[in-house]
């Protein structure tokens, strides 16, 4: 290895290092030389920590140090958390997840319910979810979507690994406790300031986690009659 190339690797880990959130390539490429081998320069560090502690893993095209998998359970800390998401925020999670970009009237027209104000906002403080330019449509509503800290919350690469409906059908796991479970549970988890619609209680996590597989069920069969009207 050339001693500029191993220069432009110190610099690279340096920034992934110092950086609180993940980092773009576009970023590490405006401090780099011009025509630098950027994802190049990524895939040899995330090399050189294959092996080690932490691992350098890709978030979308943003890029950031995560501490190995099979040392995750000796590093958690377990806490009291007292406030947690309501059902109702779940379930939108869930829809935006799966949906995305999808308007509040789509989530309402999902859930089947009148979507209060404060979900959204629950949400939005949460960081999990963020306003997305509008739909073309009469009233131009806003869309929403999920974002790079709902996917490094969550330990996903991308939106595509969600699990879909043929690999829940496949695992067997679409009617009892699944991924999707884990998404809910994990959500619940988070400190975010309770919130209810109204006419709807907190209920058990139990509750809430089966309120959570219903809407994405609802929502993947919504979309399944969608694609089928659209072949007939």
């Amino acid at each position: 290895m050339s001693e500029d190339r191993f220069q432009l690797l110190r610099l690279v880990e340096a920034m992934l290092f110092a950086s609180a959130e993940p980092v773009s390539e576009r970023s590490l490429a405006a401090r780099l030389p011009e025509g630098a081998d950027i994802k190049g320069l990524l895939q040899e560090v995330a090399g050189l920590y294959a092996n080690r502690g932490v691992h350098l893993v890709p978030l979308e095209d943003r890029w950031a140090f995560r501490t190995a998998p099979d040392l995750a359970g000796r590093l958690q800390l377990e806490t009291t958390v007292a406030r947690k998401l309501s059902r109702a925020a779940i379930e939108t999670l869930a829809i935006i997840a799966y949906h995305q970009p999808v308007t509040r009237a789509e989530i309402e027209e999902i859930r089947g319910v009148a979507l209060s104000r404060g979900t959204l906002d629950t949400l939005l403080e949460a960081t999990w979810v963020k306003p997305k330019g509008r739909r073309q449509t009469p009233g131009r509503p806003v869309t929403w979507v999920t974002t790079d800290a709902f996917l490094d919350h969550f330990g996903l690469e991308s939106c595509e690994a969600l699990p879909g409906m043929e690999e829940l059908r496949a695992a067997g796991l679409l009617d009892a406790r699944s991924a999707i479970s884990t998404l809910g549970a994990q959500a619940m988890a988070a400190v975010a300031p309770p919130e209810e619609d109204e006419g709807e209680g907190e209920g058990s996590e139990e509750d809430a986690v089966g309120d959570f597989e219903a809407a994405v069920a609802a929502a993947e069969a919504k979309a399944e009659d969608e694609d089928e009207g659209g072949r007939r």
